[in-house]
Formats: structure tokens, C-alpha cells, sequence
């Protein structure tokens, strides 16, 4: 049984435009132990099916589909429920922006102190979380406004693990730190998962995220474009998006990197059909249907080219 389980998951907010179609039917399986890793461009829709794995989005809510966590469906339980039984304490999350994720009235302590008091936890848990990410405890009396972008990211970390969940949502979790203090971070992130911890884990890094991810999914125009082991994704990608992105990662030696022409599409008016054909070197004809799902949650590629027999009309 995976550990957590999305089936047809679908997001939106709601704009002075209409509704904007942050996450389009998105389904994915998370093993016991095991770190997932989830890329692609800004405005794709990860960081929002991360909010809704955690049931905190502002403004958006889900239209479709299910997420069930250890055998149990919790995306129409109610929010007191929520918190009680899973907030924190078994599944938690790093989010992106430190600052606007503390409260700015209270004591880094105080704050730790609140989720402890809500779960029944053991105070003296506390200092040895803040050393766990590299801060002395002098940083527990001071307030958010009192600490560098990378010292507030790194107490978001420490007040995440606090509990010791099962899943870990990490979105951008090293984004304001200094090489040094990421690769300890990093390090650490490491260990936990070696000690059976679970870990979704949003970037745009995908240098990062090879030396993290088990399985990584690409996320394109909200939707999950591919999915599949790490070593399936670097070695022998499939979609030509995922093909793209890695053309478009630097290297110190070798050809230069390439670009992928144009931009993504709005989600407020998604095209039909491929959203990636635009852009897509190999397009077809068929690529103004909507491409089928080849694999399942544990393995796809969304894509006319792996259709059996390969989709009708010639590239163009």
C-alpha cells in the first residue's frame, strides 16, 4: 500500500479573470521511505499541489480527484480533523517564503511551542531541532524579524521536522541559503530519509534533486507530463519537455545548453489538447487531441509519441 496515494487531483483559484487551473488532473504514488521529487517552470503547478497535499491553499481549492495517506482518504475531512490528526505531526511541510510562513508577534520558541502544544509533544524536542539545521539556541528568543532570510528558512526547516512526520512536503526548501548551509541541509534531509522519512520535494534544481529523488515527476502547464525513477528520468528521458529541460542544465564542459523556445501556456484559458505542442520539436497533428497517459501512477509519459501505434499525421 502506498503511502500516499493521489488520484485525479485538480486545483483552482479563483481571479478577477475566472478560475485559474492550477493543477489539472494529477495522479502519483508515494512509497514508505521514499523522496519524490517534483520540477518544472515557474507556474506549473507544483508548489500548488503541494498546498493541496497540506490542504493550506489560500484562495484555491480542489475541484476533483482524492488523496489518500496511509490507507486513509483526507481531502474531504474537515480542516479540525485535519489538523488534528495529520498537520505537523505526520505529514508536514517547508515552504517556500520563510517570512510570510512565521508569525512575526511571536519567539521562534513560541511558535515551536504551538505546535508541540497541539500534538502533545515533549518540549526538550525543541533545541535539539534548531541544532539540527546549524542555529544556537539563542536564536529560540528571538522574533522572525530579528534573523537573516537564510536563518528564518532554516528555523521553517527545523519547526517541519519537529514532530518527526512520515512525509515531508520540502518546496523550495534551500532556496535563501548559502552553498555551505545547503549542502549540510542537504546532508541532513539525507540522513532522515535513510532513517525512513518521506519526502516530497519541489524544485527547480534538478542538479539538486539527482542526488535526492528516487522518482521525479515533471510538471508542465498543471499537469504531470512524465513520472518514473530517477534513473529512468536522468538517463532515458521521454517527454520532449523533460528532454528540454535537461538539454537546458549547464555543464562545465560539453555543447552549450538549450533553450526551449516560447513560454508556457495561462491557466486561465489552458489550451486543448497537448499544452506542450507549442513548443514541442516533435509535434503532431494528433497533439491538438488530449494526449493519453501512458503507465500509471507509479510510471507515465503523457504523449501522442508512445501511443500504440504512435498517434496519426506527420511531425511538423
Amino acid at each position: 500500500m502506498a503511502l500516499l496515494s493521489i488520484r485525479d487531483l485538480s486545483i483552482q483559484y479563483d481571479s478577477m479573470a475566472g478560475p485559474v487551473y492550477a493543477v489539472n488532473r494529477v495522479s502519483l504514488d508515494m512509497e514508505d521511505g521514499e523522496t519524490v521529487g517534483i520540477v518544472g517552470e515557474s507556474a506549473c503547478g507544483k508548489s500548488t499541489l503541494g498546498l493541496g497535499i497540506m490542504r493550506t491553499l489560500s484562495g484555491g481549492r480542489i475541484t476533483g480527484g482524492s488523496i489518500t495517506f496511509d490507507g486513509h482518504r483526507y481531502d474531504t475531512i474537515s480542516d479540525r480533523e485535519f489538523d488534528q490528526k495529520y498537520r505537523w505531526k505526520l505529514i508536514s511541510m517547508i515552504f517556500q517564503g520563510a517570512m510570510s510562513s512565521l508569525d512575526p508577534v511571536y519567539t521562534v520558541r513560541q511558535q515551536f511551542a504551538e505546535v508541540l502544544g497541539q500534538h502533545g509533544g515533549d518540549p526538550s524536542v525543541i533545541s535539539g531541532a534548531i541544532s539540527s539545521v546549524n542555529l544556537d539556541e539563542s536564536v529560540l528568543r528571538r522574533y522572525p524579524h530579528e534573523l537573516s532570510g537564510g536563518m528564518k528558512q532554516r528555523v521553517m526547516i527545523a519547526m517541519a521536522l519537529l514532530l518527526r512526520p512520515k512525509l515531508v512536503i520540502a518546496d523550495e526548501p534551500t532556496t535563501a541559503l548559502d552553498v555551505l548551509i545547503q549542502a549540510r541541509i542537504i546532508n541532513m534531509l539525507k540522513r532522515l530519509k535513510g532513517s525512513g522519512m518521506s519526502f516530497l520535494f519541489i524544485t527547480h534544481d534538478l542538479a539538486l534533486l539527482s542526488e535526492m529523488a528516487d522518482r521525479v515527476g515533471i510538471m508542465y502547464g498543471g499537469q504531470l507530463v512524465e513520472f518514473g525513477t530517477a534513473e529512468q528520468i536522468y538517463g532515458d528521458p521521454q517527454h520532449p519537455y523533460t528532454q528540454g529541460l535537461l538539454e537546458s542544465i549547464p555543464r562545465m564542459r560539453g555543447s552549450r545548453p538549450k533553450y526551449i523556445r516560447g513560454t508556457p501556456p495561462g491557466l486561465l484559458a489552458p489550451p486543448s489538447g497537448c499544452r506542450f505542442a507549442d513548443r514541442c520539436p516533435r509535434v503532431m497533428d494528433v497533439c491538438g487531441q488530449d494526449p493519453p497517459d501512458i503507465g500509471g501512477a507509479g510510471s507515465m509519459v503523457k504523449c501522442w509519441l508512445y501511443e500504440d501505434p504512435p498517434g496519426s499525421g506527420p511531425e511538423r
